[in-house]
């Protein structure tokens, strides 16, 4: 039974929130992603609707104490439906004077900062870039500041457990961690379960931090705290009743990759080859061989492309996964899946780039390279994700894309989402229509080039199977045999039918709907990836307002549904939101020659609500 506002107001004193933003921030050694993620765990059985936002320095290990080192992890929790990680920050825990350097400014006026002064050393205070000490020189007084001496206190409550200084230090973060959980109201023992369960081989260090969270949690209970900081509580949120867990796109997109295998009735083999941030895919697929998924970590991308073609060619669902860069690499042999016609799946993380660019941070810049990018007319259907969960549902739609049109599809994805989690409604998966892939046996006038007539997708043959002998290969083929062709004519008619198997596929996706809004209007923000959260959310604040603005956003790019034009034609402006220079816009010109404006972001950080809805305003007003 849902509990009013009022019942809850009632049997929890605590000040009421609808929604907090916390970051905890701190050098690449303090295990910021690791509190990070037990906290959205005690948040999720909380019942609290959730998103967050891992953010962390590329190298393996930066030097201790510099604002490049600085890792950071942001959650925004409450109890309505939650669509981004948040703008400003209530809560920022800043474990060292760089963590505080780089994250202060997204802390909102009046916002809490949370600071460890063991770490303020004249040494840290230098490495951060800090002439004076800012908790001294005034230049923190728009926040409320909270300065506790973590470091000391930590020490303190594991010295019985007989660890060295430097061990004993290594416990802050859940000492801060235990901190915020008074502060919010969280349960502890999810987290000492995790921690027993982590460190069951060294018990020591498992009571160590225990010692430290609970240490943590007790100060807030017992300190005496300024009175502008509380403890507050923010009721469940009234979500869709079912089983929820929290995903984070990499695990749905192997879930995903699975489900799909699974209702085309093949097994999958996953080629990979390690790049920040797809790696955490091969990751979780190497632990799922119990449904029928092998794994292979090749030798470089080109060769993990390549053995994913063969497997395609040997009758299993072959899947590679990369970033840009690895994409770049892996093109000869897409091209390759394109002239064989062969289902392959690539799965593209994309991040900042170019080159190595920012291998952590996020980016949506291979739009292009996705359905431009190979030499010659080579044309594969390209779908993107929007959220973590959504991850799930389009890997199962580029499996059946894949799978029918004998073609590659590359699915895109970001290190947003890649990293980011929320809660995730586990779906029936006996409600998803199974598509069987269909395999040739029959030999009577067979050539490896026929084709499905409603599909245009060649014969998919197993090796093997008798009287079907045969050979595909790079170089083109004859329309009528199969043979390799030379000839002008033939080569026209194997481009156009590469081309019109491509398009047709938009006779088999659903027709694009408003997220938000009326069909025509002054406003129409259309969107694709990891932008749906803060258009969504920019878009309601709007509408709230009677603004006559519509959210419209794309999983299938190319082709694009095929009332796409008709629809963006309604609306006298049309913005697109991008973390790129502008690739949607020049493809949304191109094919439909609406006067489409992008509003752009390159900074390797998500978007923000407000960016968005100012952006909208101005329109509005022009």
């Amino acid at each position: 039974m849902a509990v009013t506002a009022e019942e809850f107001e009632e049997d929890n004193p605590r000040s009421v929130l609808d929604s907090v933003v916390i970051r905890f921030a701190g050098d690449s050694g303090d295990g910021m992603q690791l509190t990070g993620n037990q906290f959205t765990l005690a948040t999720a059985l909380a019942g609290n609707d959730l998103a967050t936002f891992p953010d962390f320095p590329a190298e393996i290990r930066a030097p201790v104490g510099t604002t490049f080192g600085v890792s950071a992890f942001q959650i925004n929790f409450g109890a309505s439906g939650i669509r981004t990680s948040g703008d400003m920050l209530d809560v920022l825990v800043a474990m060292n004077p760089a963590a505080l350097k780089v994250n202060a400014d997204d802390l909102r006026v009046g916002g809490l900062a949370i600071v460890d002064t063991g770490s303020f050393s004249k040494r840290n205070l230098d490495k951060a870039g800090y002439a004076e000490n800012p908790l001294t020189d005034g230049s923190l007084e728009k926040y409320k500041v909270l300065e506790i001496d973590m470091s000391r206190l930590t020490r303190e409550s594991v010295k019985e457990l007989g660890l060295s200084a430097k061990d004993g230090l290594r416990c802050k973060n859940m000492w801060s961690l235990g901190l915020i959980y008074w502060m919010f109201g969280r349960k502890r023992k999810p987290t000492v379960d995790w921690l027993k369960t982590k460190f069951k081989k060294l018990p020591v260090i498992a009571d160590a931090n225990i010692a430290a969270l609970n240490a943590g949690h007790a100060f807030g209970e017992t300190a005496e705290m300024p009175a502008e900081v509380t403890a507050y509580t923010i009721p469940p949120a009234d979500i869709q009743p079912g089983l929820y867990r929290t995903v984070t796109g990499a695990e749905a997109i192997a879930w995903g990759l699975v489900a799909g295998s699974q209702l085309a009735e093949l097994e999958m083999v996953f080629c990979s080859y390690p790049i920040t941030p797809a790696s955490s895919v091969l990751h979780y697929l190497a632990n799922m061989n119990e449904y029928g998924v092998l794994t292979f970590q090749a030798e470089d991308e080109i060769s993990a492309a390549c053995a994913a073609i063969g497997v395609s060619y040997g009758g299993s669902l072959g899947v590679t996964s990369s970033s840009g860069p690895g994409v770049a690499l892996k093109t000869e042999a897409i091209g390759l899946a394109i002239s064989v016609e062969l289902p392959l799946v690539v799965v593209n993380s994309q991040r900042a780039g170019p080159s190595t660019g920012l291998p952590t941070k996020t980016e949506q810049s291979d739009l292009y390279q996705a359905v431009y990018g190979r030499n010659a007319d080579s044309p594969i259907a390209v779908l993107a994700s929007r959220s973590p969960g959504d991850c799930f549902d389009t890997a199962v739609e580029a499996v059946r894309l894949a799978t029918k049109y004998m073609t590659p599809v590359m699915l895109l994805t970001d290190g947003y989402m890649a990293n980011a989690s929320e809660p995730w409604l586990i779906p029936d998966f006996e409600t998803y229509e199974p598509f069987p892939a269909k395999f040739r046996d029959d030999p009577e006038d067979f050539h490896p080039y026929l084709r499905d007539p409603d599909s245009l997708g060649r014969v998919w043959v197993k090796p093997g199977t008798p009287g079907l002998e045969h050979r595909v290969g790079g170089i083109e083929k004859s329309y009528d045999s199969g043979h390799i062709s030379y000839d002008p004519a033939n080569h026209q008619k194997m481009t156009d039918v590469r081309a019109a198997k491509i398009d047709g596929i938009a006779n088999d996706i659903p027709l694009q709907e408003v997220e938000q809004g009326e069909e025509t209007g002054r406003v129409a923000v259309i969107g694709w990836g990891s932008t749906y959260g803060p258009i969504s959310r920019a878009v309601s604040v709007l509408r709230d307002e009677g603004e006559k603005v519509s959210h419209i956003h794309l999983r299938h790019i190319h082709p694009f549904p095929r009332n796409l034009g008709d629809l963006l034609k309604g609306f006298d402006k049309v913005i697109v939101p991008e973390m790129n220079t502008g690739q949607l816009v020049t493809i949304l010109r191109s094919e439909f020659l609406v006067a489409a404006e992008g509003l752009n972001k390159v900074t390797g950080q998500p978007f923000k609500i407000a960016e968005i809805e100012t952006a909208i305003r101005a329109r509005l007003e022009d």
